[in-house]
């Protein structure tokens, strides 16, 4: 993913979940720090933060505690907010259509239902890191 290796925020509750995410990566060779927390309250608080560096990516669930993905998404991706244009890829278990929707609606980059079997989640992030790594992102 580089684009100068800035920060991989991931937005994950699961712990098992944010582990495979993590081996993945690693697996991968992605060299982008990745930053962890465990809901959307703070993930905003994170993206708040100046001492943070904007991240490249966020890599967001949807069902979690406190705020979860649709919430934190209609906060970010509001009109005028100043993180909007962050992409955001949805990694959920969800398969409900009207996730799907919603995430889109709001401005999701990526919807990936998390494959349960661990070697096609590396596929599916190699995938994501494949497409990141050519695209272009405004400044």
């Amino acid at each position: 993913m580089k684009s100068d290796a800035k920060p991989i925020l991931l937005v994950e509750d699961d712990q098992i979940d944010t582990m495979t995410v993590r081996r993945a990566l690693k697996a991968l060779h992605i060299t982008n720090p990745i930053e962890h927390v465990e809901n959307g309250e703070a993930a905003l608080a994170w993206l708040d933060d100046a001492r943070h560096e904007r991240p490249c990516l966020i890599l967001l669930d949807l069902n979690m505690p406190v705020m979860g993905g649709i919430e934190f998404l209609r906060v970010v991706k509001a009109e005028g907010h100043r993180f909007r244009r962050i992409p955001v890829i949805v990694l959920t278990t969800s398969e409900e259509q009207r996730d799907k929707v919603q995430s889109f609606d709001l401005g999701v980059a990526g919807y990936i239902r998390k494959p349960v079997d661990y070697q096609r989640f590396v596929d599916t992030m190699r995938t994501v890191d494949a497409y990141w790594t050519i695209s272009e992102m405004p400044e």
